[in-house]
C-alpha cells in the first residue's frame, strides 16, 4: 500500500520515516518530495509498505503524531491522476 505523509517538517528525512513506519512491518520504500530547484523538502512524501494490514496499523498509529515538530497527517495515497498536458503559454510578447 501506498502512504501519504503530510504536514512533514522540513528537516525529516527519508530515514526518519523509515524509521517511525518500520515499527509497524516491513518498509518497501521512502520518497520524501523535494524542490527540485532548491533541494528543500516540500514538507510531504510517500510510505510503500507491502503488507495492507501493516500498512493500516502504521496509518492509525502515527496518524496525528509528531516528527520534527509537526503533527504528520497520513491516509492512504490516492492514485495519480492524469493531468492534460499543458498548451499555449503566451509569453506576452509584441505581436
Amino acid at each position: 500500500m501506498n502512504i501519504y505523509v503530510g504536514n512533514l517538517a522540513y528537516s525529516v528525512t527519508e530515514d526518519d520515516l523509515r524509521e517511525a513506519f518500520s515499527q509497524f512491518g516491513s518498509v518497501q520504500s521512502v520518497n520524501v518530495i523535494s524542490d527540485k530547484f532548491s533541494g528543500q523538502s516540500k514538507g510531504f512524501g510517500f510510505v510503500e509498505m507491502s503488507d495492507n494490514s501493516e500498512a493500516e496499523a502504521a496509518i492509525q498509529g502515527l496518524n496525528g503524531t509528531a516528527i520534527g515538530g509537526r503533527s504528520m497527517k497520513i491516509n492512504q495515497a490516492k492514485p495519480r491522476e492524469e493531468r492534460p498536458a499543458r498548451s499555449g503559454g503566451g509569453g506576452g510578447g509584441r505581436w
